[in-house]
């Protein structure tokens, strides 16, 4: 199903004009998503504030405190992988400058800000490779030239778009085969200790190799889900081993390769074990000052369980002095029929509130783009992405997904900070920013099968709205 092109242009044109600009103090711009609407990030109309009272107990009420701000926000985007690139590049000149547009434009898109890649081959890569030949210890013939038909492209192209600043991290799956003990990138495996060295040094290599082609790197993370033993790129690393790569070979060799400013995320995988991941580095001095912060994904819940939410608070409050973000998530088992199902998007929508209400400073989704199988994936691991491109027709698909995450990507923007939010009544859940320009941001989203009319209330001022059934809305002041 392709989103109907009366809603997209109206989507491209009309809703971003002011979605940037400061409301006047008593007026709120509204947008808003919603399951059987036509409303896709649409503005809609909205109650102005008038004078607070007491609200009564019947009441569903959202309360903002401007005077409690907590975290400051890094930005939002997703990955762009080879196989996002690979598609890109299969479409016509207008449906890469449209897709362009859509995520990286900040006025007539979504606004993204932050892009995540792979250091050589994921699953999400037609084949697996790497950097350098089989057994080159030295690094002798460390080359990224394979990066530079497809990938290298569309992350310049993505950054120009964005305005000419994308923050950009870089991920590894596994290190090549003759490093590991089982001799294969996948399959899960161990580094040999005789390369850590070599492997510390490809990082910054990496990142030398793509700063000469004008796109800087903001940092990296250790390894992609370090505890996970996968049929395709995986590399397994207890949390005493990453401790003591981080801080004996990865941290010394950025600052020895001048790259010391780098940013360093660890863990990079669920929030399940991501406790006593941090607990384990952060406890060491000496390896927690090469640590940025923590990256996290949201599989821990892909058997049908709940998201623990409580495990990233956990982390917030023992380590305030270090960073947390959300490096990666997807729905998975593709199946095209659900292209436009609807939970795949409140998922988001309850992840990113969460996260963020728990001290995330930034979210990153997986893949930007996949074609209309859920690939290219060289093991068949197929999934969701925001945006498809049909290769058979060249249209490009949005699902419900791409509009929840721009109800945030849009309108909080880097270096805004969060403030207090909190609901009276649990069909709403909701986040709040206030932006350098001074204008405040806050998202609802309504998981219910019902209408709810709700007021906000901001200091000595309050606004009744409603909120449709299924939806998520954005409210700018």
């Amino acid at each position: 199903m392709k989103i109907n092109r009366m809603i997209l242009l109206y989507f491209f044109t009309a809703v971003f004009s002011s979605a940037q600009q400061p409301a006047k103090l008593n007026d709120i711009t509204l947008y808003t998503t919603a399951e059987k609407t036509e409303y896709r990030l649409t503005q809609t109309n909205a109650n102005p504030f008038v004078p607070s009272v007491q609200p009564l107990e019947t009441e569903i009420c959202i309360f903002i405190n401007p005077k409690k701000t907590f975290q400051t926000f890094l930005g939002i985007g997703g990955a762009i992988t080879d196989a996002s690139a690979e598609v890109f590049a299969k479409l016509s000149a207008a449906k890469q400058q449209e897709l362009l547009t859509a995520y990286y434009d900040s006025n007539n898109g979504i606004g993204y800000t932050l892009a995540r890649t792979t250091i050589h081959s994921s699953d999400f890569s037609s084949g697996s490779y790497t950097y350098v030949k089989e057994g080159d210890k030295e690094l002798k013939t460390f080359s990224i030239e394979h990066d530079k038909l497809f990938r290298i492209p569309l992350i310049k192209l993505a950054t120009k778009t964005a305005g000419g600043t994308l923050t950009l991290y870089a991920s590894p799956w596994s290190p090549p085969a003759f490093m590991k003990n089982n001799k294969n990138m996948l399959k899960g495996g161990k580094l040999l200790p005789e390369f850590y060295q070599s492997w510390g040094t490809y990082f910054s290599k990496f990142i030398k190799a793509y700063e000469a082609e004008g796109i800087p790197i903001w940092g990296i993370t250790v390894q992609n889900e370090p505890m996970a033993t996968q049929k395709w790129e995986s590399c397994i690393f207890t949390a005493e081993e990453e401790r003591d790569f981080l801080k004996l070979y990865l941290g010394p060799i950025m600052e020895q390769q001048g790259l010391g400013e780098k940013n360093i995320v660890v863990w990079d995988h669920n929030r399940d074990l991501m406790n006593q991941r941090v607990n384990t580095i952060y406890s060491d001095p000496d390896a927690a000052k090469y640590a940025w912060g923590t990256g996290f994904h949201w599989y821990e819940s892909w058997s049908g369980g709940r998201q623990m939410f409580e495990n990233v608070r956990a982390v917030y409050e023992a380590f305030p002095d270090k960073h947390l973000l959300f490096t990666e998530g997807c729905a998975d088992s593709f199946n095209p029929e659900r292209l436009q199902h609807w939970p795949n998007a409140e998922r988001y929508g309850e992840s990113m509130i969460n996260d963020f209400n728990n001290g995330t400073v930034g979210w990153t989704d997986w893949n930007i783009l996949l074609d209309e199988k859920g690939g290219p994936n060289h093991v068949g691991n197929f999934c969701f992405a925001p945006v498809h491109a049909d290769l058979k027709t060249g249209e490009l698909i949005y699902t419900p997904s791409y509009y929840y995450i721009g109800h945030f990507s849009k309108f909080i923007r880097p270096n805004a900070k969060r403030i207090s939010t909190v609901s009276s009544r649990s069909q709403l859940q909701s986040t709040s920013f206030v932006n350098t320009n001074g204008s405040m941001v806050t998202v609802v989203m309504n998981q219910s099968d019902t209408l709810v009319t709700y007021r906000l209330i901001v200091g000595s001022r309050s606004a009744q709205q409603t909120i449709p059934a299924r939806g998520i809305q954005t409210l700018v002041y």
